[in-house]
Order: structure tokens, then sequence, then C-alpha cells
């Protein structure tokens, strides 16, 4: 009987020493949630190495969960299966009404606003001017370029207008440039990636206001502590050498803090009323 006590002894420890090290502190993988706005192996490639490092440096164990879709994305941050997630600020505010999920990270050197787009030589001259008029969008809820800018052309400027919906950024600027839609909603950067001959052809009519840009949030049964090592990580690799390697891609220009009060305004802009499932 002693040398079944003494084997039972020797086989839990040998157990217990394979255990991996984010086991033994009874801290759980946690699941990492991307928006898909991109594709499933450019996700990869950029998430990756990013979370290994900061799952390294924080002492946490940190796993990619990829979704295939917006909607699908959306349902699972909606039911709170990511411990942690980079999305988009509108989102940030669907996910905080659903699950509590507070940001703790986000890109602090640049923001987010939404561009209305007419050809140069369009009579158009203010906003009212395209009563009843074809706007093109990218997509119902791309947020600068369709969803902010619906949002502001039916609740600030109160005109009637017919959303056509193209896919693409590019698309819309083709479309305002061949006069398919009297206007098109884009972004700063996606504008400034056409061709001269498109963006020389257009002009900017208006603007929305600016938000942050897309937050890291954290699920409020992560703990504290754990969330606290995660910003320490995070905010240690914006300020390496490594910096551009890791998060350029994401894209954050200087990773820096985020909080709840920074994605406030956009409860104000009425969204509600034009996002569509």
């Amino acid at each position: 009987m002693q040398w079944l006590r003494c084997l039972a002894v020797w086989i839990g420890v040998g157990v217990a020493a394979a255990q991996p090290a984010v086991a033994q502190t009874g801290e759980a993988p946690l699941r990492v949630g991307v928006v898909p706005q991109f594709t499933s192996a450019r996700i990869e490639s950029t998430w990756q190495p990013l979370l290994a490092e900061v799952g390294r440096r924080a002492g946490v164990s940190l796993v990619l969960a990829p979704s295939p879709s917006i909607p699908d994305f959306e349902r699972r941050f909606e039911q709170g299966e990511f411990d942690l997630v980079y999305l988009n600020p509108y989102h940030q505010i669907m996910a905080s009404r659903a699950q509590g999920y507070r940001p703790i990270l986000r890109d602090v050197s640049r923001q987010l606003f939404g561009i209305l787009v007419v050809r140069k030589d369009s009579p158009v001259t203010r906003v009212e001017d395209l009563e009843g008029q074809v706007v093109a969008f990218p997509a119902p809820n791309a947020l600068g370029a369709s969803l902010m800018m619906r949002a502001a052309l039916a609740n600030r400027f109160k005109i009637h207008f017919t959303p056509r919906y193209v896919k693409t950024h590019t698309s819309v600027y083709l479309n305002v440039m061949l006069g398919e839609a009297a206007a098109g909603g884009g972004v700063m950067a996606t504008f400034r990636e056409q061709k001269p001959e498109v963006s020389e052809g257009l002009r900017i009519l208006y603007e929305t206001d600016k938000v942050p840009p897309h937050p890291i949030s954290v699920h409020p049964r992560v703990p504290k502590a754990v969330a606290d090592r995660l910003v320490e990580a995070f905010m240690a690799i914006g300020a390496g050498p490594e910096a551009a390697a890791l998060l350029g891609d994401i894209p954050i220009g200087q990773i820096g803090p985020a909080s709840e009060a920074d994605y406030e305004p956009l409860t104000a802009m009425g969204l509600e009323a034009v996002y569509e499932r």
C-alpha cells in the first residue's frame, strides 16, 4: 500500500509539472475577437504576432477567435463570447450595452470621421442641395462613410435621399465621378488613396463629427489585475522599437488609454435609427 501512495504522489507531481504556466496562476486563456474588416488571413497574420508578444509580457494566454462575418462577430460579442475584443466605435456602444465591455486602449494619434464628396463641377454647394438625390455609400454600416453620414443627413440636415450601396469606397468615388450618384460617403484615408484623376475631380462637401477610432475592450469578467497587465503590455510594445511592426497593420499609429467617456458622444448621433442588421 505504501508503494501505491508513493506512486500516486509521484504521478500527481508529474501532472502538475506538465501544466502550462497560465494554468498554474489560475488564469484560463483569454479569447480575443477582432472585427472582420479585412480577410481572415490578413487578420491572423497581423494579430497573431501581436497577441503572442502581449501574452508573453502580461503572462496571459491570448487566443484569437476569428469571426467569418460582421453579423457573426456582432452576435458573438453581444453574447459575451470574447474576453478581449477589437471593434469599431459603434460596436463598442452595442457591446457596452449588451455585456458591459469596457474600452481600455485605442489609437490616440487620429480620429475617425466621414466625408461627403461631390464632383468638382457639381452645382451642389450645400448639403441641403442633395434633397431627393442619389447618394452612394460603401455599405449600410460602414461607420464613418455610411452610418455616421446617413445619420447626419437625416437628423442634422433633415433631407430625403436615395442610398446606393456599392460595396467599396473606391466604387463610391467612381459612382460620383461618373454621375451615377450626386454625392458619396467615404473617409479621408481612402479618399487620399485614390488616383489623382479621381481625387482631383472631386471635392469634399461635408465632414461628420469626429470620434475616437476602434478601441480594444475587455469583458467585465476579466479581473482588473489581468486587464491592467494587458494594458501595460500593449503600452510597452507601443513605446518600443517593435511598435510599427506589431501595431502598424492593425492599424494603430500610437496606442494609448481609452475610456467609456471617449465613445459617449456616439450615443447622441442617432445611429440606432440608421443601423441595419
